[in-house]
């Protein structure tokens, strides 16, 4: 099959001798500040981190998009090969990938997906990206020659799909640990020539994945493929990039909060009665957790308020304009607060579901913020039908838990 029509493919996986994967296996790079991230490798001399956050290895004032960082990320990763810590597969390979997080359960695919699926948009995206950010990972794969941080994928529920992962799960595993924030990283290697036929034909047949999560490492290794394309390079392996892909049923999304900084000069009565011009406003004696669509809590003056959306106020055609955070965005950040430019205003802060509620409340009590709001979480479906119309979500509308490991699996570009 031509690289045009191949959506997956198996690769030879860098792995962590299984004695090690514990101590290699680190969070995805993107979840901890540098400083976070030095705190979390004491005492820990194979963690990823030393890889994906390689400034945590220089002094504190060296900028983290140094070219000292990415020279140093690619010494720390020969290191860890020549030392043995980490092993190729002599053949390419599927792997199975299981994350248990308390009662959750998500079985997934690690693949190589294809850079002209990506292109095409058969791996569909729903998030704009910072050319920053971008050029962060474009640098860390040029300087590894390696894809290390895998991008999540999501594709359509698959009986089949669901029944090779089943079979693949059925032995032992070759990696199986518990890291430091509880979740359980179970992995399979799939090498039997006969499966890796049936999951390419399986996957291969889909007509779309879409990303959940990973858009700056998408859209890095296209650009990586791009310019090596246009220099003529013999291999093919850029041509791909890093996955999991896990069916949509499984799937956890978790609310992604917002804390705002002032009330952009109204007083809290003034506010209030703003906001109850486009939501019902109801105090609660509680934290208000949104049950349901057209929901969400706001957390004021020590108090918290339930707000449901005033009938009509919804446009019912639109994917991205029916999601609860365009309808505050719309209706209350940007003509009340004045915050039109979520990506770059500094008066508004994002909060992960995983911190909870008294976490809002800390940060609004502390004065650091002055109102805080919680969101109902946006659901599979709405992220599948913004990608599908060839749209893009507000930022920070989805927080995808349990988070995928870095260092388990890595992608080598220019096989051998």
């Amino acid at each position: 099959m031509s690289l045009d029509h191949c959506l997956i493919r198996p690769f030879a996986g860098l792995r962590p001798r299984r004695t090690d994967a514990a101590a290699v296996a680190a969070p995805p790079y993107d979840v901890l500040s540098s400083a976070e991230a030095r705190q979390a490798v004491i005492g820990k001399p194979l963690s990823f981190l030393h890889v994906s956050r390689a400034e945590i290895d220089l002094p504190p004032e060296v900028d983290q998009y140094s070219p000292a960082v990415y020279a140093r990320s690619a010494e720390n990763f020969q290191r860890m090969i020549a030392d043995g810590v980490l092993c190729r597969d002599p053949h390419a390979c599927y792997y199975a990938y299981r994350l248990v997080m308390g009662e959750h359960v998500q079985t997934g695919l690690v693949a190589a997906a294809s850079v002209a699926a990506y292109d095409s948009h058969r791996i569909r995206r729903h998030e704009f990206t910072r050319p920053d950010k971008e050029d962060d990972r474009v640098r860390q794969i040029e300087a590894l020659n390696a894809q290390t941080g895998p991008v999540l994928l999501v594709h359509p529920d698959s009986v089949k799909a669901e029944q090779l992962l089943a079979l693949a799960t059925d032995s032992p595993p070759s990696i199986d640990l518990i890291a430091d924030d509880g979740i359980r990283h179970t992995l399979w290697t799939i090498h039997d020539p006969a499966s890796i036929a049936q999951i390419s034909a399986v996957f291969g047949a889909m007509p779309n994945l879409y990303i959940a999560d990973g858009h700056h490492r998408s859209a890095a290794a296209a650009r990586v493929a791009a310019t090596r394309r246009q220099q003529n390079h013999a291999a093919d392996s850029a041509e791909f990039f890093l996955s999991v892909i896990f069916p949509a049923s499984q799937m956890l999304i978790m609310d992604y909060n917002r804390v705002v900084r002032d009330l952009n000069g109204l007083t809290e009565e003034a506010f209030l009665a703003e906001v109850s011009k486009c939501y019902t406003v109801g105090a609660s004696t509680t934290p208000v957790k949104p049950e349901r669509r057209g929901v969400c809590g706001m957390y004021l003056g020590n108090r918290w308020y339930r707000l449901e959306i005033l009938s009509g106020q919804v446009p019912v055609s639109d994917p991205v304009r029916q999601l609860d955070v365009s309808v505050l965005a719309e209706q209350l950040l940007g003509p009340l607060l004045g915050i039109t430019d979520l990506r770059r205003d500094t008066r508004i802060d994002f909060v992960g579901g995983m911190r909870g509620l008294s976490e809002l409340e800390r940060r609004v009590n502390s004065g650091e913020m002055a109102v805080a709001f919680a969101m109902y979480p946006t659901q599979m479906a709405d992220l599948i039908a913004v990608a599908d119309t060839g749209q893009v979500m507000p930022p920070k509308s989805t927080w995808f838990e349990p988070k995928l490991a870095d260092g388990l699996v890595s992608y080598l570009l220019d096989p051998d």
